[in-house]
């Protein structure tokens, strides 16, 4: 395969990697506000795919330290860059048809790492980034979507205590129009921008694209702000159902809560520029606003099992992604990675229609 066609292989894999991140993460800016009846599923997935389109436009910090700021530029090659994103996805699908919201972010992350270090060794990683910009703010987010949707609940339950219950929830579900939008608004911010990063790194390594790039190119940014948007519109409803029904029952108040403590803390993150987990801080500010009723609120055996896909999806990722980067080696290697990239699409494809032919989930009672 020339330079050209694997350019071509791999920008085509990147978006391939966007779509599925979007309908991976549609739940992140949905689950809350449908599982509250504060909005309908169809115009939830609407409302976010467009606002994840318009937020991919907001920053660039994200996609300069996915570019240059994880792993050396200059010791990757497009065939590594095609093997971690079929890590990435390979992960990502797996975790999606189980229904569990693990990390997209991480997943990207663990497939370039891995794809590298089999490459040039451990030597290619940067690990005052990845440590800095990556694992600490990644493991923080969680904490800050918990403590601050339990802060949000802690002040509206001594607000409404005297009020009617019917009453309270007809307004946070009006509210909650404003805070899905932040919140659809912020993953697009943050995640659309993985992409664009990792699609500049492939430039950079074709050398179509200086290392020291301030933003991508603006095909890269409406290419990977499309593909966010249009895997967002798919849907992902068995995610959907964990993070709004099976995590924690939540009524309106809480939702608002939840998603302004997540919309908050990724405004922040990607100002900084650190690629967070949307669904581990969407997830922790649900844990939070559960907890803050009561504890028994929260179904703490799910919570679990999501914090095990967590765990997993790094390693899991990278390990996929030095198996794709040894395939890379073999005589036409990089066409037969492509080749599983495509396999990968055609399950996906069938999953999602599998899953559209089930019935949507149904909204908790109000």
């Amino acid at each position: 395969m020339d330079g050209t066609l694997l350019l071509v292989a791999v920008v085509a894999v990147a978006l391939f990697f966007d779509f599925t991140n979007g309908f991976h993460d549609a739940a992140n800016a949905i689950a809350t506000g449908i599982s509250t009846r504060a909005l309908h599923p169809r115009v939830a997935v609407v409302l976010a795919a467009v606002l994840n389109f318009a937020g991919a436009f907001a920053s660039f910090k994200v996609a300069a330290t996915i570019a240059k700021g994880i792993v050396n530029p200059d010791a990757m090659t497009l065939r590594v860059v095609l093997a971690g994103l079929i890590g990435a996805i390979s992960w990502n699908l797996l975790t999606w048809y189980f229904g569990l919201p693990s990390s997209s972010s991480h997943a990207l992350v663990g497939g370039v790492l891995g794809a590298g270090i089999a490459k040039a060794g451990f030597d290619v990683i940067l690990w005052d980034g990845l440590t800095n910009k990556v694992l600490i703010p990644s493991l923080s987010a969680p904490v800050f979507g918990l403590v601050g949707a339990l802060v949000f609940m802690t002040v509206f339950m001594w607000v409404i205590r005297r009020r009617a219950p019917g009453v309270v929830n007809r307004v946070f579900r009006r509210l909650q129009l404003i805070s899905s939008s932040f919140l659809a608004f912020t993953h697009g911010t943050n995640d659309a921008q993985k992409t664009m990063g990792i699609m500049a790194l492939a430039l950079v390594a074709a050398g179509h694209l200086e290392p020291d790039f301030e933003r991508p190119p603006t095909w890269v940014i409406l290419s990977a702000a499309a593909a966010i948007a249009a895997g967002t519109y798919a849907g992902g409803w068995r995610i959907i159902r964990t993070l709004g029904q099976r995590i924690a029952k939540l009524e309106p108040p809480q939702g608002f809560a939840a998603e302004a403590s997540t919309g908050l803390t990724l405004y922040f993150t990607a100002h900084y520029g650190f690629p967070v987990s949307t669904t581990h801080t969407v997830s922790g500010s649900v844990l939070g606003a559960g907890a803050a009723k009561r504890l028994s609120a929260v179904r703490w055996g799910v919570a679990g099992n999501i914090l095990a896909a967590w765990l997993l999806t790094i390693p899991c990722a990278a390990l996929v992604g030095a198996a794709m980067q040894g395939v890379t080696r073999v005589p036409g290697g990089a066409a037969i990675v492509f080749a599983i990239g495509v396999i990968v699409a055609v399950l996906a494809f069938s999953a999602r229609t599998r899953q559209t032919r089930a019935p949507e989930p149904q909204p908790a009672p109000a």
